[in-house]
């Protein structure tokens, strides 16, 4: 598969590629350009000569663009999502299909957004020397925005950093992921396809260094939108801060999921399983699971029983699959290093611990204290469920917010009053009150409003924000002949000349 630059599908400057791995079974699914730092010279200068010939296309086509791209990747999902489950290791039935749902609905959505983000006219007569003037305001896009999209949910990343930026008369430079950039360069293909010129949505594949760091220093570049860890956005963000480049991060999380003395408990272990979905591979799913101690015992038998015993771990392809592999081995070897390190640290493993290949079980830790790394800055990003006990909502919210992250966070009780004391107390960007916060609604701000876990809010509600920038035009003496008629009209009423 070939990476797009300008409106051609090519290899990479050096005729260097990259192999994309199936995780599930370590066999070949294809290979993808290595992109060298000249590709990115070159589609960054080409972007910059393409934006404002988009930019001039008016917004009600761009947008039936864009519709009809999210119209051809709801017709081929299915084939989309074999694709992204043999590079990803993502279930197909239960999770690549889903996707792609949301990939097209997402789109669809940007473009209802774009065309109603309106400016503002400012009130008259509230600032002295301002009187006969009109003021207001327009949304202009910022220019080249370079999206780079992360591996655990690569199509759906991609729709909510690329679908606003390109409504919005933007051009985009996108980053496909590493290990599994293939779905995302057929969601190029698609978009080529339906008329949107290459030349304003480019994707390149290859390594971070290669590509990101390049795409972050570039002094063209008018905007990054990254998501992805923490230690790499802080290196994004020393790339391009000499050249004062606008920087949207959605970045880790270590999320804590409270669950209260009065909580339904079929809810709670319904809502602590979701943590296997995607393996455990996503930043606000949860990942410390704080449970009052009179609860703790039978949380975790019934987590344990009802939702971990019946995951069906496999070959992704198979529809009776329900939790496939990690995105590589390296990643499955790191979860089970950081379980070895909380076990040392006094943690008892009480069900799953063991690793294939890049599957690693369902890992069910007991006996963790607030003290240990994985209770506080340990991200997990994995198929592992801590749990931490308390005794008061004062201890609870304290373990939760120690920590530098603030993405998300749940909390599950029956007392509402209870519920938002948590939910107001908690240092994180978003809550869910009786779920976890492991979700993002497509409408709602997302991202880390808190700490280490970023600065983006990427949502259909706020995402506008980060695409484009307001003007502010004033029209100056419009209205003062109207003035001076009113000035002389009152002035006639009083018996004296204007002016007098």
């Amino acid at each position: 598969m070939k990476m797009l630059i300008g409106d051609e599908f090519v290899d990479a400057s050096n005729g260097q590629v990259m192999q994309v791995i199936n995780p599930a079974t370590g066999k070949v699914v294809d290979t993808v350009p290595a992109a060298t730092s000249d590709d990115v010279e070159r589609a960054v200068g080409i972007a910059v000569e393409a934006q404002p010939q988009w930019a001039s296309v008016p917004l009600r086509e761009r947008v039936g663009l864009i519709d009809a791209a999210a119209q051809l990747v709801y017709e081929r999902r299915f084939e989309l999502a074999k694709l992204l489950s043999a590079e990803s290791g993502k279930p197909y039935a239960a999770e690549a299909v889903p996707e792609f749902l949301e990939v097209s609905y997402v789109l669809r959505t940007a473009g209802e957004v774009a065309k109603h983000h309106y400016g503002q006219s400012m009130p008259m007569g509230t600032q002295p020397g301002f009187d006969q003037d009109i003021q207001f305001t327009l949304h202009e896009p910022v220019g080249v925005i370079a999206c780079i999209v992360p591996f655990n949910f690569p199509p759906a990343i991609w729709s909510f950093k690329v679908g606003a930026a390109l409504a919005a008369g933007n051009a985009v430079i996108v980053k496909a992921p590493t290990f599994d950039p293939l779905a995302v360069v057929k969601l190029h293909e698609i978009l080529v396809e339906v008329g949107i010129p290459g030349r304003v949505a480019q994707c390149l594949t290859g390594g971070g260094p290669e590509v990101g760091g390049p795409l972050a220093r570039d002094p063209r570049v008018s905007a990054i939108n990254f998501t992805g860890s923490t230690a790499t956005g802080v290196s994004i963000a020393r790339g391009a801060a000499d050249n004062l480049t606008s920087c949207y991060f959605e970045l880790g999380g270590n999320d804590p999921l409270i669950i209260c003395d009065d909580a339904d408990l079929d809810l709670a272990v319904s809502e602590a399983g979701d943590k296997a979905r995607n393996s455990g591979q996503a930043c606000t799913a949860a990942k410390r699971f704080i449970v009052h101690n009179s609860l703790k015992d039978e949380f975790v038998a019934r987590l344990v029983a009802e939702r971990l015993e019946p995951l069906v771990l496999g070959d992704p392809s198979d529809e009776k699959t329900t939790m496939g592999p990690l995105i590589t081995e390296a990643a499955a070897k790191t979860v089970e290093e950081q379980v070895e390190r909380t076990v040392n640290q006094g943690a008892k493993i009480v069900f799953g611990g063991k690793r294939r290949g890049a599957f690693y079980d369902p890992t069910v830790l007991t006996d963790v204290t607030a003290a240990m790394d994985i209770a506080s800055d340990t991200e997990v990003f994995g198929p592992v469920w801590p749990v931490i006990g308390f005794d008061t909502v004062a201890e609870a919210i304290a373990i939760a917010n120690n920590t530098k992250y603030g993405l998300g966070g749940g909390v599950i009780t029956r007392d509402l009053s209870t519920a938002f004391r948590i939910a107001t107390e908690l240092r994180t960007g978003h809550v869910a009150i009786n779920g976890s916060g492991g979700f993002r609604a497509a409408e709602l701000p997302f991202g880390g409003g808190q700490k280490a876990s970023g600065n983006s809010r990427e949502s259909m509600a706020a995402v506008m924000s980060e695409v484009t920038q307001t003007k502010s035009i004033i029209l100056r003496y419009v209205l003062k002949d109207k003035q001076d008629a009113a000035a002389n009209a009152i002035a006639g009423d009083l018996g004296a000349p204007a002016g007098s």
